[in-house]
């Protein structure tokens, strides 16, 4: 309709209304002039105005209680509107379990391949496509190959859709060599943002940098080669400065000489994830060694101070200095070989590339314990060295409980400390973590395995024994 016709319109609604508006007034002149004439006139005028009153009344009520009661009613549902997006997301989601899961599949590098695997996935929530439901791409990453491009999903589906329906849809929507496992919540952090979170990590400790790159590929198995054994050999081999690449292998040069390998043979590299790696470990090794620098000060339960913070490789010499005031005894419970070969470990168990160390020191700045959380390949393992002036006074338990948070906190399901059955000290102090423990003995040697799983939310508390005093960063600032 053309404005010039819309206005010709309403000119002509606005003239008939004030004619039936005028014919109205005349008709309610003349209905006045017959009620006057007949209440003046008549025999029985004043009963009439009585119940023209009520009348008028009933009308006024009845309008009022109308009016009110339109006023309140919810509005007139539409049929045929759209339902608001709450009412969909309620609807759709109908209290349905739903899982998680992470999918990789690799898909011909052409027009149209995306597509035809969306809508793949998407026949999956169709009456006629397996258990129903609706099955929702949460975030996809492409990874482009020489041969096709690597698609990463995340995807939430009813958990009514088994993997093997997942996997069956993918195959119809021309997805080949289709990978599948479960995810959790923790995925659901976009790539960019998980990728300066890792940096952080790796940037504010050297220790971080084999968790980061966990956190990063998944189930994976990281090995850092010394660059020399314990007696000199050359251990690690020459890996060129950009890195090696292979299908389920991933190498690097380590910042202290040695080498970095990456196995995952369940899943293949992809070159951008060899491109996240080589960033994190440039960024390792430009930043050099470094360890957070709090230190946190507690009293024994005699009333000495002690202090417990990371240590790294510059504490070298005071652990040479601890190891020549420890008797022969201890030694042998903690490194389990010849007494003669406990110097050896220290520039390994020091180094935050393989690990995370405690140092306790006196108010003296002497050096009395060691506690160390080490990388070993998938597993974790923890041990601890105490000066035998120094034991018995709940140290020893108060760094295992420590270093068992650390683990927790890095993710790790499983921590073991390797002892002698007859080390009641270790076993002990195992147990006072009041975490579930298994068992194993061997012609002597005790390994004892705890599971901290839900620790972390208990590592700010000092142990019972001990009272703490104060807490510093590397400023001296509390």
């Amino acid at each position: 309709m053309t404005d010039a016709t819309s206005a010709h319109s309403s000119r002509r609604h606005h003239w008939r209304r004030e004619i039936v508006e005028l014919a109205a007034l005349f008709t309610a002149v003349a209905v006045a002039d017959v009620v006057a004439n007949t209440v003046v006139h008549g025999p029985s005028g004043p009963v009439m105005l009585g119940a023209a009153a009520v009348a008028l009344v009933a009308t006024s009520g009845f309008h009022v209680w109308w009016s009110r009661r339109h006023e309140n009613a919810p509005p007139p549902t539409d049929t045929g509107a759209a339902a608001p997006p709450s009412a969909g997301r309620a609807s759709e989601a109908g209290g349905q379990e739903t899982t998680l899961w992470r999918m990789r599949t690799t898909v011909r590098d052409e027009p149209g391949s995306l597509a035809s695997l969306c809508t793949a996935l998407a026949g999956l929530g169709a009456p006629s496509g397996g258990s129903g439901g609706k099955v929702d791409i949460l975030s996809l990453q492409t990874h482009p190959l020489s041969d096709g491009t690597v698609d990463e999903f995340l995807l939430r589906a009813p958990a009514a859709v088994t993997p093997e329906e997942l996997t069956r849809a993918v195959a119809g929507g021309g997805g080949a060599r289709t990978w599948l496992e479960r995810a959790d919540t923790h995925d659901l952090v976009d790539a960019p943002t998980r990728m300066l979170g890792l940096a952080t990590r790796t940037a504010l400790d050297s220790a971080e940098l084999p968790l980061s790159l966990r956190k990063l590929l998944g189930r994976c198995t990281i090995h850092s080669v010394p660059a020399r054994s314990l007696r000199g050999h050359p251990l690690a081999e020459k890996v060129p400065a950009e890195g090696v690449l292979t299908e389920h292998t991933m190498k690097f040069r380590d910042p202290s000489g040695g080498s970095l390998t990456i196995e995952r043979p369940q899943l293949p590299f992809t070159p951008t994830e060899f491109a996240r790696v080589r960033a994190l470990v440039d960024l390792d090794t430009r930043l050099g060694q470094r360890v957070p620098p709090r230190r946190d000060v507690l009293t024994l339960p005699e009333g000495n101070e002690i202090t417990i913070r990371r240590a790294d490789t510059g504490d070298q010499a005071a652990a040479r200095e601890m190891h020549d005031r420890c008797s022969s005894a201890t030694l042998a419970l903690r490194y389990h070989g010849p007494v003669a070969d406990a110097d050896r470990y220290l520039g390994h168990l020091l180094s935050p590339r393989f690990g995370r160390t405690l140092t306790v020191e006196t108010a003296s700045g002497r050096l009395v314990a060691l506690g160390h959380l080490l990388w070993d390949g998938d597993e974790t393992e923890v041990a601890l060295l105490v000066e035998d002036a120094w034991q018995q006074r709940g140290i020893g338990a108060e760094l295992l409980r420590r270093l068992v948070a650390m683990a927790a906190e890095a993710g790790c399901e499983s921590v073991y400390a390797i002892t002698q059955a007859s080390n009641t000290g270790m076993v002990a102090a195992m147990r006072g973590l009041g975490l579930p423990l298994d068992y194993q003995i061997e012609e002597g040697t005790l390994v004892i395995t705890a599971r901290p799983s839900g620790l972390p939310a208990q590592k700010a508390a000092p142990s019972p024994a001990l009272e703490t005093v104060r807490t510093k960063d590397g400023s001296g600032r509390r």
